[in-house]
This record gives structure tokens, C-alpha cells and sequence, in this order.
């Protein structure tokens, strides 16, 4: 295995590339799949109050409201042109993620979406959506509920309508993280879909995250070990580094100072500046500047070796612990513990040590 010149730093990572399957850990990917993924597409939650959620992501996030109808917000970023990337509805009995969404290429692919699915085994029906064509709701093998679709309704961009900007002027969705029972199964699973991996967390043989991607950039869909399935989190791209703490300022301004859950800081795998922040209802959204490019075929995915799940490798303290294990759960689907719960360096350990050197 090659390495890349990125001395280890105790305790944290050491940087290495590995070709797919070198050790016998990345379950092999499907370049031609049996239906064309493009993207992570929208995500829709279930709050308590609609509209302070959606006043919290647009005067912080700054994010825009395309609609607001029966009680539902459909919002988007600046970037966008599509009706929507995130929709806020009423609770049931609690606060949860209903479901995930991709975009499909062409409206066949949903016929063959739903032909795999049935063949899986798995769940795949028809549904009615607002504002998006033909959609096909799914669960893939951890009982996370997707929505697939191949188009919505348009909209005109916002990003050059500066007077009606806010917050930290979010840009657009770009990735989630999943919290799954088996990580490295999921992964073989994603990887029949055409999903490739940019970069991996691994401890020896264990895989410990996995980020994959079908856009061309280096994460749509991020798998982690946990009690799951459960949304950790999804992001948005911000235009400028100085918008990562524009958001923080933001959040203290409108009285969510205290929802700042990490960072500002710099990630190991990707390399971006981020900042964590939980909403009105607990759900995690990240704000970040963007990715590099993965669209060639000759990259390889950058193994990351790791003792604890913590990215902060370049500067910034370890998470706390509610991070590594705090998410949303998915309506309606029972969770899976895994056989083992990771036990990552958190920020309440890592004062510990402090405290006792």
C-alpha cells in the first residue's frame, strides 16, 4: 500500500491509497448499474413546529423558501433550481426523519429501480409527491426509506438575487450521513447501485465509515457504524470559506448559539471547513465549503486508518459524544443495534486524558 507522504499523528490518522479490495474491504462497485443514480437529492423531515424550522433555515442557514402549502415548507438553496431539497412537515408522535431522496437520470430508471427493489426483496411502491414527477418510494436493506424520482418542477435561481439573501447563504444539498447497523454490508449494497468510495475510515480489517459517491464529487451518501438506521446528518455547500462562522453568527443572532454542536473546523477525509448545528427539532445539518472532483475513473479511494471515528485530523478538538451517537430515526422503521457500538476519541475523553497527564 502506498503512502501518500502524511506522517500518522498519534492517536489520530495515518494517510494511505488503497485500490479497491487491496485489503480485501471494499466490496466491489458496479460501473454499469441496473438503473442510473445522478445525486443525493432532498430530504424531508417531520418537526414539531413547521414554521419555527423553517425560520431557522432560512435566517441561518439561508436557505429559500420555494412554497409553504398545507402546512408543508419546501425550501432550497441559493443555487438551486429544482423545487425543492428540504421539506419541513408536521410531527407525528415525534420529531423524525420520513425520508431520503436521490434523482434518477431518466423516468425508465424508476421502472428499473422498482424491478430491482422487487427482486431484493426489498419494498418499492409508487407514491404521490408534490412538485416531483413519477417517484418510486424504496427502502434499501437497513430499512431506510428513500424517495427516487427523475424530475421536479423549476424554479429561478437565487444565487445572483444578493438583496434577498440571508444567513449563510446556502448553496445547495449535497450529501447525508447514515447511521447503519452493518456499514461494510450497505456498502456492497451501494456499490450494486454504481455508488463509488472517494475515501474510507478503517481500523485494521474493520470498516469504520465509508463515503461514497454518484455525482462526481467525493460524497453523496457517508455510512457509518451505530444504532441505525438513523440520519446523522445532511449538508449544505456554502459560496465562501468566511460563511462557515457567518452561520455561527447567524445562529447567535436569531438565539441558536447553543446549537452549535461542532466546529468550525477542517475534516481529514475531504479536507473541507465545516460546522455542525442541530435544529429547533435536533436534526443535524452541516454547513461546508465544497468538495474536489472524483468523476474520473482511475481515481482510487484514500484509506484513512483510524483508532476512533474523530475527522478532525488537520486542527479543531474531537466531537463531543452526542455527535458520534445522537440522530434522527426514520419513521416508522425499528432499528438494528450493531455487534459492536464504536467507542470513538470524543471531546469528554479526550479532556479526560487531559485531565490525568
Amino acid at each position: 500500500m502506498r503512502k501518500t507522504g502524511i506522517d500518522k499523528i498519534p492517536g489520530r490518522f495515518m494517510l494511505t491509497l488503497a485500490k479497491p479490495n487491496e485489503d480485501n474491504m471494499l466490496p466491489a462497485v458496479n460501473l454499469k448499474p441496473p438503473f442510473n443514480i445522478t445525486r443525493f437529492s432532498h430530504v424531508v423531515l417531520e418537526v414539531n413546529d413547521v414554521g419555527c424550522s423553517r425560520d431557522f433555515y432560512v435566517n441561518v442557514g439561508g436557505l429559500v423558501e420555494t412554497e409553504f402549502t398545507d402546512g408543508v415548507s419546501y425550501l432550497r438553496g441559493l443555487s438551486e433550481a429544482c423545487h425543492h431539497s428540504l421539506v419541513l412537515a408536521p410531527a407525528g408522535d415525534k420529531p423524525a426523519c420520513r425520508r431520503i431522496g436521490y434523482r434518477v437520470f431518466l423516468e425508465e430508471d424508476l421502472d428499473k429501480a422498482k424491478a430491482f427493489f422487487e427482486e431484493k426483496g426489498l419494498p418499492a411502491e409508487w407514491v404521490e409527491v408534490r412538485n416531483q414527477g413519477r417517484t418510486l418510494l424504496v427502502s434499501d436493506p437497513s430499512g431506510a426509506r428513500i424517495e427516487l424520482c427523475s424530475s421536479m418542477s423549476v424554479h429561478p435561481r437565487k444565487f445572483l438575487a444578493v438583496h434577498e439573501h440571508r444567513g449563510a447563504r446556502a448553496q445547495g444539498l449535497d450529501h447525508c450521513q447514515i447511521m447503519v447497523a452493518d456499514p461494510l454490508g450497505l456498502s456492497a449494497f451501494y456499490g450494486e447501485l454504481g455508488f463509488r468510495t472517494s475515501e474510507y475510515i478503517a481500523a485494521g480489517d474493520t470498516l469504520i465509515a465509508n463515503f461514497m459517491y454518484r455525482k462526481g464529487v467525493c460524497l453523496d451518501l457517508a455510512l457509518v457504524p451505530g444504532i441505525g438506521p438513523q440520519l446523522h446528518h445532511f449538508a449544505y455547500t456554502v459560496p465562501e470559506s468566511s460563511d462557515i462562522f457567518a452561520v455561527c453568527d447567524f445562529a447567535s443572532r436569531y438565539g441558536y448559539g447553543d446549537s452549535i454542536e461542532r466546529g468550525p473546523g477542517r475534516h481529514g477525509p475531504s479536507g473541507v471547513l465545516f460546522v455542525y448545528l442541530r435544529d429547533p427539532d435536533g436534526h443535524r445539518v452541516e454547513f461546508f465549503n465544497n468538495h474536489y472532483t472524483t468523476i474520473d475513473a482511475e481515481l482510487e479511494p484514500i484509506r484513512w486508518d483510524a483508532a476512533s471515528l474523530s475527522t478532525n485530523v488537520h486542527w479543531g478538538m474531537p466531537a463531543v459524544s452526542k455527535w458520534f451517537f445522537e440522530a434522527s430515526e426514520f419513521a416508522g422503521v425499528p432499528l438494528e443495534h450493531p455487534e459492536k457500538m464504536p467507542n470513538p476519541m470524543t471531546l469528554e475523553r479526550y479532556a479526560e486524558g487531559l485531565a490525568k497527564s
